[in-house]
């Protein structure tokens, strides 16, 4: 449960009548989403407010006839979803940019420059996307935005989404463990263990993150590896 000094208020106006909790503002903001998480964890107190400032409560036969509701947790459940969260300048500001991080952090595994084949580092896309003038929505996930602020940098550098196929062999010495790292990086569409113990695949990965799937490939293998970029 969130303190009372880092909560803040979620207010729902109904029928002429507000109604406010004291909440958490990230589980808040998660919750609202639809995440499946412990009201008593989002809310600071279980108790609905007329005027949240003052300490001036609601009456459970007010909640009950104008949203319907008999307890404190379906009430703050309809508030958080329905109304309006209030947060601080710091906590937006905090929060936005974690959304903007996000965002920056899916396009760049997922994106590449089509004219050179190769991923935009993080920095390259931040900075794109202040040329472009890009708001980022602290009440939209991330992928929510992604489709759109895509949209917004085509104009300033070249960019697709693109999957790679892959294929890869590994002797026996290596296979176990590089098995379990190439898993971890993407779909394996297709495997198959020799009669001298390698292991060869296909797998499907986000282009971005290639050549960082190289070098972990690399890593673990201590560079004994083949690889084979089919498309």
């Amino acid at each position: 449960m969130v303190s009372l000094d880092e909560a803040v208020i979620a207010r729902l106006e109904s029928h002429g009548s507000k109604f406010e909790i004291l909440v958490d503002p990230d589980l808040a903001l998660e919750f609202r989403k639809g995440a499946d998480i412990d009201l008593s964890k989002v809310l600071a107190a279980e108790e609905i407010f007329k005027d949240s400032k003052k300490g001036d409560r609601a009456s459970p036969e007010h909640v009950k006839e104008v949203l319907g509701v008999d307890s404190v947790l379906e009430a703050a459940k309809l508030i958080i979803r329905k109304g309006e969260l209030q947060l601080t300048t710091q906590q937006r500001k905090r929060i936005q940019e974690d959304r903007k991080r996000q965002v920056i952090s899916i396009i760049a595994r997922n994106a590449v420059n089509p004219q050179t084949n190769t991923p935009h580092p993080p920095a390259r896309i931040e900075r794109a996307m202040e040329e472009a003038k890009v708001h980022v929505d602290l009440f939209k996930s991330a992928e929510e935005q992604v489709p759109e602020v895509l949209k917004a940098l085509r104009p300033v550098i070249p960019i697709r989404f693109e999957e790679k196929e892959v294929a890869v062999k590994v002797p026996a010495h290596y296979a176990g463990k590089a098995a379990g790292l190439v898993r971890s990086f993407g779909e394996v569409k297709k495997e198959e263990w020799q009669k001298d113990g390698s292991w060869i695949c296909l797998i499907k990965l986000p282009g971005g993150i290639v050549e960082e799937f190289f070098d972990a490939l690399n890593g673990v293998t201590h560079g004994d590896v083949e690889t084979r970029i089919l498309k």
